[in-house]
């Protein structure tokens, strides 16, 4: 029996929500407002409802980034981690064959069986790992997500706008009242890199199995 390569699948939920500030959230945003729009652009979003790219927020923005680099550099780690692990079961599998031929029949048998096991056992703890990391990545989105609504309050209190919403939820509606572009660029001034901490790899003494012994004489 080998050992499958863990595979990381994720699947990124494509959610409609509008940030909505309530009127007192508003008067708060209002003292911590950091950067004041021009008065062309609060004259042209006032009294708007506005829209925004949610998944260009979270891809192209710099804590966005970040986060995703973050689950990247995880991905990468347990990938190789599984080729390691699968490079040493295969070594061990052949030292196991070469056995063979030594060994008394329930004796081999013995081996084989555990050997089957520490298989069956590594592939569940590479695939809990593979979740958990998926599990990770969407524990980011939410968390950046989260952070971004004050930050979008400031702004759309700053542009004078009733309501700020996710573009994939409307049918039809102007480009100009997009304001993705300037979100970001709050984004990046004052959302910090928010990290959900990453699942590490298995220490090597772990990752790598041991060669088989034969049984004592």
């Amino acid at each position: 029996m080998r050992l499958n390569r863990a595979t990381v699948v994720f699947a990124v939920g494509c959610l409609a929500l509008a940030f909505v500030v309530p009127a007192g959230a508003q008067q708060a945003a209002e003292s911590e407002a950091v950067a004041t729009p021009s008065a062309g652009a609060v004259s042209r979003f006032a009294g708007a409802v506005l829209t925004l790219d949610r998944e260009r927020l979270y891809t192209d923005s710099e804590p966005g980034k970040a986060a995703q680099a973050r689950f990247e550099q995880a991905s990468a780690a347990l990938v190789a981690e599984n080729r390691t692990l699968e490079a040493a079961l295969e070594a061990e599998e052949r030292s196991l064959t070469e056995l063979r031929a030594t060994l008394p029949a329930a004796d081999f048998r013995r081996l084989a069986s555990e050997f089957d096991t520490k298989v069956e056992e590594l592939r569940r703890a590479q695939d809990a790992k593979s979740r958990a990391l998926t599990r990770t990545r969407e524990d980011e989105r939410q968390t950046f997500f989260e952070a971004a609504v004050p930050v979008l309050g400031r702004l759309m209190v700053d542009l004078e706008a009733v309501a700020i919403i996710d573009r994939s939820a409307i049918i039809l509606i102007f480009d100009q009242l997009d304001v993705t572009d300037l979100a970001i660029e709050r984004l990046n001034a004052e959302l910090p890199a928010t990290a959900v901490p990453l699942p590490s790899p298995l220490p090597q003494d772990d990752a790598t199995p041991a060669e088989p012994k034969p049984p004592a004489p």
